[in-house]
């Protein structure tokens, strides 16, 4: 692959790659004033969009195409987040996942254990409203964690 410039070593190299890779996030979520926030915070940080509406959209978006990270509410129209996290189980989903809700402590601390048991890596579990800056943040991580980058801590 040609950058356009000289590499001065192997570090330079990978980081350079690496950044023109943009990973595929995942929104799950039915309010469409949540999903336009956190899919506009996935884009600033750099993530190729897309977006679901519901559990059925979800699990058929998962069954299909290849995610780094997927953004979720637990609580959906047409069932749960729960549902969906099962699905990416089945499906053998490797990505990260991060829980923006509505829901309660112990539903998103469930949602956290049920994440574990299938061998996904919960990373965050936001409240709603989400703070945008947070979760910018998670998102960005997510990016630097794919490019072999040291993260950022709040």
């Amino acid at each position: 692959m040609t950058l356009g410039y000289q590499s001065s070593g192997p570090s330079t190299a990978k980081f350079a790659k690496a950044s023109l890779i943009s990973p595929r996030l995942l929104v799950v979520d039915d309010d469409r004033v949540q999903r336009i926030l956190i899919s506009q915070a996935g884009r600033s940080a750099g993530h190729c969009v897309t977006e679901a509406r519901s559990v059925a959209e979800a699990i058929d978006l998962i069954q299909s195409v290849a995610f780094d990270c997927v953004v979720l509410d637990l609580t959906l129209e047409d069932g749960d987040g729960f549902d969906v996290l099962r699905a990416m189980g089945m499906a053998g989903y490797g990505g990260c996942v991060i829980i923006v809700s509505g829901a309660e402590a112990p539903a998103r601390h469930a949602s956290r254990v049920l994440a574990q048991s299938l061998d996904m890596d919960l990373l965050q579990s936001f409240h709603k409203p989400v703070d945008l800056g947070a979760l910018r943040l998670s998102l960005h991580n997510v990016r630097r964690n794919q490019a072999g980058l040291p993260t950022f801590r709040e």
